[in-house]
């Protein structure tokens, strides 16, 4: 069997992997469709948001769309597709609470908290997000989770984002550790565990959509297997 009891420093992202970022935006949402007054399917407006949001994180992460513009066009493609009529002004009023709202809810993966309280006395732990570094923060704060890690690398302090291999050479410098003894652990094939390997880090895929991979890829579908091989 794999392990990889041999490593020092284990980098983790954070929105998908250890915080659950779609229960968390399902909650926001609806708080936010309540203190607006509209009828809206928060279930409609979720099974259509989630995937849009992914696809415009995807153009973010490689550079071909503005953090202003993921945060607008993920709204308003899914009041295009609800046929919901909302001005340009509601959904940048609607993004901005959004943003406001989403660290208030707490949710984290199935045995998020078990897994680092066991990693915890046994390696070094570091985040690596491509999330905005205020709201990251809180976060961490707010699902009591900031305590486990040395480190946090975010993308607007590396200036790159990942994939680009520089975020995690960044993350490694920060963390004082070398590619040899680190580990990623991430949800996102391309930017978390491709980008790694380009970088010259071994990863783990957490695959808990039992998602189709181009290449073979080292991969747990629920964050206790880390046990097994840690």
């Amino acid at each position: 069997m794999i392990t990889f009891k041999h490593k020092k420093h284990l980098f983790f992202d954070l929105d998908h992997t250890l915080w659950d970022f779609d229960k968390n935006s399902g909650h926001a949402f609806d708080t936010i469709f309540k203190n607006q007054g509209f009828d809206i399917s928060l279930t409609d407006f979720l099974n259509i948001y989630i995937p849009r949001n992914q696809h415009y994180w995807k153009l973010y992460q490689v550079n071909k769309i503005s953090h202003e513009d993921l945060r607008y066009y993920r709204l308003k493609d899914v009041f295009d597709a609800l046929q919901f009529q909302v001005s340009d002004e509601m959904i940048h009023h609607l993004s901005e609470e959004y943003i406001k709202y989403l660290p208030e809810y707490n949710h984290l993966f199935d045995g998020a908290i078990e897994v680092l309280d066991y990693l915890k006395p046994k390696y070094q732990l570091h985040i690596i997000t491509n999330g905005f570094a205020s709201v990251q923060t809180k976060k961490m704060k707010n699902s009591k989770i900031d305590h486990y890690f040395e480190t946090i690398t975010n993308s607007e302090l590396a200036g790159v984002k990942k994939p680009h291999r520089n975020i995690f050479d960044f993350a490694l410098s920060l963390a004082k550790a070398s590619k040899e003894e680190s580990l990623m652990i991430g949800d996102s094939y391309e930017a978390d565990v491709i980008g790694a390997q380009e970088a010259g880090i071994e990863a783990v895929f957490f695959n808990e959509q039992n998602s189709k991979v181009e290449k073979p890829v080292f991969q747990i579908n629920h964050l206790l297997e880390l046990k097994k091989i840690l």
